[in-house]
């Protein structure tokens, strides 16, 4: 071969190799810098990336976001997902999962079934799977089975668990999965009962029945519990349920549950479950000293409850020393409030403002520390400071969430009056923008970016042990998914007690926390009752949120149904006609006759907010009795008066959820190096 071939035929090799290292490194970086996908895109930049984008995963991630909002279009959903289910990468089996799901809805039992045995072949331990084995176990009981080994904790082998009749060979199995894994399934706690219930072949054994108590204790049923041991000595940790359930009773009950939880600490001083029994046994205002007394000496020593309890038994004596002691535990924060509020309403300033400044600023979470800052002012006002008051309401102003004592604050400094409740003071907020979810779980985020929350939500609950207890950021992230799955009851309860436990959350983790907590669903009906009524929006919202946290079925103890909570007898009043059941849960109806209420109740009271709200709650009549004169100068002192303390707290709650929602978009604090929800670089990390 000639020198000149030789050179050319090099030249060749080189100009392919540099090629094919340029491709490699293109698709490289293809994959490492490829655009993010989430549900802000537009339809039209979603289907331009399903059509053209070079990088098929990317083809992949439009086609399911697209899918996402096709909810109501079976073939649409249909053509988006056929061929979807390539590769091994997790998000294929979600495709080959929606897909199937598709085929049944279209009547396709043939290819639903090829798709569910192709997903169970391929990805057998992926979360996606479940369902699968949950439709074909009907026809083969053996993948039930695989499904309560593999995945118990997935809502597919919960809802399996539930119509598990029990059998002599595997006894209460689908009894006992609910009471491991998912007590509050709907219709479980029938089954539990039933369990409990059996003798003779297959009843649960002596172990079997402490995890059946432990879930009836869990449900509330504390009574249940108890019968279910038949006379055996409970675990610490179901001791402590029923123990907590019986509480919650009548009379006998709570004394019942009392001894429970005393013999608790007693056998097992040094177990976990011993030291919340004691802060049980010290929650009340006027515990009771013989109890506190039979607890072990080493409880009492190590407990921060147990000392405060001690401290309200000595009218204060005390509460210094504790406070000193145990500045970060929940204990000492309540303590510290309970000392200053008396104060407060005794007039006694020099001593409030005493307990008010003994824990160092910051040490409470955030809606703690904003009561604090306030009622420090009004003290260090009330004795000739006010300069301190000031800088002090500044502090709450510049640096606190929109709330009820941020309010305050700016009303005490002349610059903000009172609150519109009529139509007009409604707020314009757009809806929020998609944030990551931030979990430790890169697939949970992933779904979550695409606009999959309910598949989101299933791998959460399959890969993440909720038995034991949560970090914060667990707490947010399951919060944020109970939320998006329409399960506004739990996910607002769960974002609540984190906001009042969470001590130094990040401005991103404080500005999303305080969002999430102020969802707007039925904003038709919200907004349709509203301008009937002439309410503000608003405040149908926040009353809506304390009562029923958005949840249509709600009935209280007292008879109490729907959005609004109302009373049968008032709403057919308001109505006109009798109503049934089903007519007073339906939101429309519920909200538009709350909205009419509280007109009624506004003209009552000329707009008065704390009037208005405490009304709601307590009726009008009940809201009458109560000395009106601290409203025209120290209207938070009238609420700190009112004699009852759900009214007291529901009012200043409810005026929360208001401030909150009329504000909800003000930035309060800074967000030195990232944005709302900004975490990792790549979102599904």
């Amino acid at each position: 071969m000639s020198a000149r071939s030789l050179l050319g035929s090099a030249l060749l090799i080189g100009t392919a190799a540099s090629s094919l290292l340029a491709l490699a490194l293109g698709q490289q970086q293809l994959r490492q810098h490829r655009y993010r996908l989430n549900p802000t895109a537009t339809d039209a930049e979603l289907w331009r990336f399903y059509r053209r984008s070079l990088d098929p995963e990317q083809r992949r991630e439009a086609a399911l976001l697209m899918t996402s909002r096709s909810a109501g279009d079976i073939n649409r959903r249909h053509r988006l997902l056929q061929g979807q289910g390539w590769g091994a990468a997790p998000l294929a089996a979600v495709s080959l999962a929606m897909a199937a799901e598709t085929a049944e809805q279209r009547g396709a039992s043939q290819q639903s079934v090829r798709l569910w045995r192709d997903l169970i072949r391929r990805f057998p331990e992926q979360a996606a799977s479940a369902w699968g084995r949950s439709r074909l176990g009907e026809s083969e009981p053996s993948l039930h089975q695989e499904l309560l080994t593999i995945q118990p904790r997935h809502p597919a082998a919960l809802a399996t668990a539930q119509v598990l009749e029990p059998d002599p060979v595997h006894g209460h199995r689908g009894a006992l999965h609910l009471a491991r894994w998912g007590v509050q399934w709907p219709g479980g706690a029938a089954r539990l009962r039933a369990a409990c219930d059996a003798n003779g072949t297959g009843a649960p054994d002596q172990k079997q029945r402490q995890l059946l108590a432990l879930g009836l204790a869990q449900l509330g049923d504390g009574s249940a519990g108890l019968a279910c041991l038949r006379q055996q000595q409970p675990a610490p940790r179901t001791a402590l349920a029923i123990g907590r359930a019986l509480l919650a009773g009548g009379r006998e009950q709570r004394s019942e549950g009392e001894q429970l939880l005393l013999d608790l600490t007693q056998r097992f001083p040094m177990d976990a479950s011993s030291d919340e029994a004691a802060r049980l046994l010290s929650e009340p205002l006027l515990p009771d000293p013989g109890l506190l007394d039979g607890l072990p000496p080493s409880l009492q020593e190590r407990s921060a409850a147990v000392a405060a309890a001690r401290v309200r038994l000595a009218a204060g004596r005390g509460g210094a020393e504790a406070l000193t002691r145990w500045p970060d535990d929940p204990a000492s924060w309540q303590l510290q409030w309970d000392l200053a509020r008396e104060a407060l309403l005794d007039g006694a300033w020099d001593d409030a403002r005493s307990w008010l400044t003994a824990l160092p600023d910051g040490t409470m979470p955030e809606p703690l520390e904003g009561r604090r800052l306030f009622w420090h002012g009004l003290a260090e006002q009330r004795l000739g400071n006010p300069d301190a008051a000031a800088g002090i309401w500044r502090q709450l102003i510049d640096g606190q969430r929109s709330g009820y004592y941020r309010w305050r604050a700016r009303v005490r400094l002349g610059e903000q009056t009172g609150l519109d409740l009529s139509e007009g003071s409604s707020s314009t907020s757009v809806p929020d923008r998609w944030t990551p979810l931030n979990s430790a779980d890169p697939m949970v985020n992933r779904l979550w970016r695409l606009g999959l929350v309910d598949q989101a939500w299933e791998q959460w609950r399959s890969t993440t042990d909720t038995s034991g207890p949560l970090t914060k950021q667990e707490q947010l992230v399951e919060g944020r998914l109970r939320l998006a799955i329409g399960n506004t009851w739990n996910g607002l309860d769960r974002l609540w007690r984190l906001s009042l436990r969470w001590h130094s959350p990040t401005c991103s983790q404080r500005r999303l926390l305080q969002r999430q907590q102020l969802p707007q669903p039925f904003q038709q009906e919200f907004l349709a009752a509203a301008e009937t009524h002439g309410v503000a929006q608003d405040l149908l919202l926040a009353i809506s949120k304390q009562e029923s946290r958005f949840s249509p079925g709600v009935q209280s103890v007292a008879g109490a149904r729907g959005m609004m909570q109302l009373m049968p007898a008032t709403a057919e009043e308001l109505a006109g006609r009798s109503l049934d059941d089903v007519e007073l849960d339906e939101p429309s109806l519920n909200i538009r006759l709350g909205a009419q209420y509280l007109r009624q109740l506004m003209e009552r009271w000329q707009g008065d907010p704390m009037l208005v709200i405490a009304s709601y709650n307590a009726g009008p009549g009940a809201v009458s009795d109560w000395q009106p004169q601290d409203l025209t100068l120290d209207p938070e002192l009238w609420v700190e008066r009112i004699p009852y303390p759900e009214t007291r707290y529901y009012t200043k709650k409810v005026l929360d959820n208001l401030l909150g929602y009329l504000e909800r978009d003000r930035r309060f604090c800074e967000e030195g190096a990232g944005r709302i929800g900004q975490g990792p670089t790549d979102p599904d990390s």
